[in-house]
């Protein structure tokens, strides 16, 4: 069977209800983040927001009677975990509170071209075709980089860019360890980076304060229910259920929702060069999964 390709099983609805959940809702939560970092230091959300969205999926998981993740399972949902949640996106808390949320989503839209590379160093390289696809998408960050939304925030912009590689990296590697399926092992892999948020913040000395300014809780709350049971839970079904690939498309979608969030909601305006940089990795990212959903299907020997 090709991986790349949806399981028969998987009933239609419940990949456009996962597609609509990575495409849309995930594209606003970038603006909620920026938000609640307004009132809140950026791992202690990561801390309070995975632990309590953890909690709710194993909670869930137990009145299912389903099992919880095993020692094994434990080990593999705290390295996927922490990549994704703690310093993938944990990366994003930290670096909107210089970049706007409009810039941060279109950077970030380099992911998939990543996950590329690092499916490459797991012994899956790209094609030549597919590396020219990635250079495009270097040459179109690249652009986005000079605008003056990135350049004046140099040390946000490195943050993304780190947080981007562990991403892509946790991206690849929940295919390869072993994680509990389903809700049990999205609970454990948040869970496990609410615990790591809460030690990266105490050796940070944030400040452990809970803000009751309305528009910060109603932003926790919003990327707890929305951000992570829901877009966190979908992303990691569409790895587990259908592919890598198809889980990346989110990055067609991110960012022109994410810049109109953030220019809708919050005034934010944005360089030329953003917009003119974004669509050359769009298409790029487009030309990569055509690509990649071309490859001869691998038979076992």
């Amino acid at each position: 069977m090709n991986p790349d390709r949806p399981s028969p099983r998987t009933p239609l609805v419940l990949v456009i209800a996962a597609l609509f959940a990575v495409y849309v809702i995930w594209g606003t939560t970038y603006f909620a983040i920026r938000v609640a970092v307004r009132g809140m230091d950026p791992y202690f959300l990561v801390g309070t927001r995975m632990c309590a969205a953890g909690a709710l999926l194993l909670a869930w998981t137990r009145l299912r009677g389903r099992p919880l993740p095993g020692p094994r399972q434990w080990g593999g949902a705290f390295i996927v975990g922490s990549l994704l949640l703690v310093l993938g996106n944990g990366s994003v808390a930290v670096a909107e509170r210089w970049v706007s949320s409009g810039a941060t989503v279109a950077l970030l839209s380099i992911v998939p071209l990543a996950t590329a590379v690092w499916s490459g160093v797991f012994g899956e390289w790209p094609r030549r075709s597919e590396w020219l696809t990635i250079g495009l998408g270097a040459l179109g960050a690249a652009v986005m980089l000079r605008g003056r939304d990135l350049t004046a925030n140099t040390a946000g912009t490195f943050i993304l860019l780190g947080g981007a590689t562990c991403w892509s990296l946790g991206t690849v590697l929940a295919r390869r360890l072993a994680i509990a399926p389903g809700a049990a092992g999205f609970g454990s892999e948040m869970l496990c980076a609410g615990v790591v948020g809460f030690a990266v913040s105490a050796v940070r000395h944030e400040h452990w304060n809970l803000q009751l300014a309305p528009a910060v809780w109603g932003a926790w709350s919003y990327l707890v229910v929305f951000g992570s049971v829901i877009g966190f839970s979908a992303y990691r079904f569409i790895v587990e259920r259908l592919s890598s690939t198809l889980a990346s498309t989110y990055a067609y979608v991110n960012p022109p929702v994410g810049l109109f969030t953030g220019w809708w909601l919050g005034g934010e305006r944005f360089s030329p060069l953003l917009l003119i940089g974004l669509p050359v990795v769009l298409v790029a990212v487009g030309l990569q999964t055509w690509l990649h959903t071309r490859r001869p299907v691998r038979t076992a020997a």
